[in-house]
């Protein structure tokens, strides 16, 4: 625990097994109390050597839900957990276990009730190779949805995220896309909550086994994200009214 509270480990897997270990290594269990995988039906080994290296909660989709629907079966097994405090790490080894400590402490101790680990603050996303025209995009993705949605954050678009249970519990990510748009909805719908989100910078790794889509998949994500910030933008100004914010 940390300050009394109960930190979960969440690990939205899917062909996850040459990476695991490595990831699995660097978790701070001085503070860390349960790990959950959720495997998204992988085509490997990754279940199995889930248990193997010792993870207690291993649970397995026998069809492929895709990334938010990975995510949304990791966050309920946390809630269901009584977890106070939940990170969401890729287990790809793209972005480092060693910071769950320094974010989990903003959480802890009242600061935020959300924190990312951001890739653009600093060189991290380049210096660790992020393709030109992602870190291009991401820029022009970021600076669209910071103006539609009136906030300040250095990218929208990493996959290291902390939440308090009242973040959680405030929101109805249920609701969101199975695909991985979910990362950007579920941004959203937090801040439209009210919560405050906190940045922390982010060393980042792109390699072989490191997970990625290409680029028509990106090319639908970014498509949308907008569509989530104009819908985000017409809710605040009272034109609109969607589930996934009022719900």
């Amino acid at each position: 625990m940390i300050k009394g509270k109960k930190l979960i480990v969440i690990l939205p897997a899917y062909n996850a097994a040459k990476t695991l270990q490595k990831t699995y290594d660097e978790i701070p269990f001085d503070i860390v109390d349960e790990v959950v995988l959720v495997d998204d039906k992988s085509s490997d080994n990754t279940s199995e050597l889930a248990r193997e290296i010792g993870i207690k909660h291993v649970i397995r989709h026998e069809e492929n839900k895709g990334y938010g629907g990975n995510q949304k079966t990791c966050y309920n097994k946390a809630l269901e957990l009584g977890g106070d405090i939940v990170v969401m790490l890729h287990p790809d080894y793209q972005y480092t276990p060693k910071l769950i400590e320094s974010m989990a402490h903003l959480i802890a101790n009242d600061v935020y009730p959300c924190v990312i680990g951001s890739r653009i603050l600093g060189k991290g996303a380049l210096k660790g190779g992020m393709p030109w025209y992602k870190y291009v995009a991401n820029r022009i993705l970021t600076l669209s949805q910071n103006i539609l949605m009136n906030q300040k954050l250095s990218e929208y678009h990493t996959g290291y995220r902390m939440f308090s249970k009242e973040v959680l519990e405030g929101i109805n990510y249920n609701i969101n896309s199975d695909d991985f748009i979910f990362d950007n909805q579920m941004l959203a719908q937090i801040f439209y909550k009210g919560f405050d989100i906190a940045e922390i910078t982010c060393p980042t790794k792109y390699f072989d086994d490191a997970s990625s889509i290409n680029l028509a998949r990106s090319s639908k994500y970014g498509m949308g994200v907008l569509g989530v910030s104009w819908m985000y933008f017409f809710n605040k100004i009272g034109i609109a009214k969607s589930k996934r914010f009022h719900s």
